[in-house]
């Protein structure tokens, strides 16, 4: 039994690879989810950080070399719950973010829901 989605609920999407990114949207599409918006660097991220509208933020930790936590710093800013995507595990983290929620990559559809639905449920706490 799947959970329930909230309706309408949208992600914001950062991820250097290409074709993760994709697989990745698609993924969010099927378990009901919109994706608001997406980037593939982190000047791109922050702008669509500011400029965009979204319930939910799945970030890549390592975007072409460069560390995701300006990013992460301006989404936590706007009170906003994100989750990070890595291929390290949580070792892979900033340091301040090590008690975020981390999916390993890859990941299975049902792993990402799982993920989601937690992070905002104790978001909306």
């Amino acid at each position: 039994m799947m959970a329930t989605r909230p309706e309408g609920c949208s992600v914001f999407l950062v991820e250097d690879e290409v074709m993760i990114r994709m697989m990745v949207a698609d993924m969010l599409e099927e378990l009901g989810y919109g994706v608001a918006a997406e980037a593939g660097e982190i000047s791109e991220a922050l702008r669509l950080v500011e400029s965009t509208n979204f319930d939910l933020a799945i970030l890549d930790v390592n975007v072409n070399g460069k560390v995701i936590t300006p990013v992460a710093e301006l989404i936590k800013a706007k009170g906003r719950p994100f989750i990070f995507a890595t291929g390290y595990g949580s070792s892979g983290l900033p340091l301040e973010y090590r008690d975020r929620p981390a999916l390993q990559k890859p990941f299975q559809l049902e792993t990402l829901a799982q993920m989601i639905d937690s992070t905002l449920k104790s978001a909306a706490v």
